[in-house]
């Protein structure tokens, strides 16, 4: 899956919770939205300036949230976990920990959360 596919792929599915994810699905969204976020932080200093006002990224992280939310399920998912692990991102070590599970290798074949991606 290439960088305007898991875009495409995360606007399409962007209330799906279920299912499987691929790592380069997940990367790419995280890489898109930081992009997103740097871009819309530029323009809301270059059309607001000193201003405390940042509604341009405000709308970009609303609009990113939801398809975020889901493609970390499928992530999770694809590894044989329950989306509900996404709740330990509130304690300091669990974002190690989702970081970490988010760069291991999918589960080989089906799993309890559908069939492998790859094929």
């Amino acid at each position: 899956m290439n960088f305007l596919e898991a875009i495409a792929s995360g606007f399409r599915n962007y209330i799906n919770f279920s299912g499987r994810a691929r790592r380069s699905e997940y990367w790419y969204w995280v890489l898109f939205v930081l992009l997103l976020g740097v871009v819309t932080a530029l323009l809301d200093a270059v059309i607001f300036g000193e201003s405390e006002l940042s509604p341009i990224n405000l709308i970009a992280g609303i609009v990113t949230f939801l398809p975020g939310l889901a493609i970390g399920f499928r992530r999770l998912h694809d590894i044989d976990r329950t989306g509900w692990w996404w709740l330990i991102v509130f304690t300091i070590i669990g974002v190690f920990v989702l970081i970490y599970w988010a760069c291991l290798k999918g589960t080989d074949g089906s799993n309890r959360y559908g069939p492998d991606p790859f094929s």
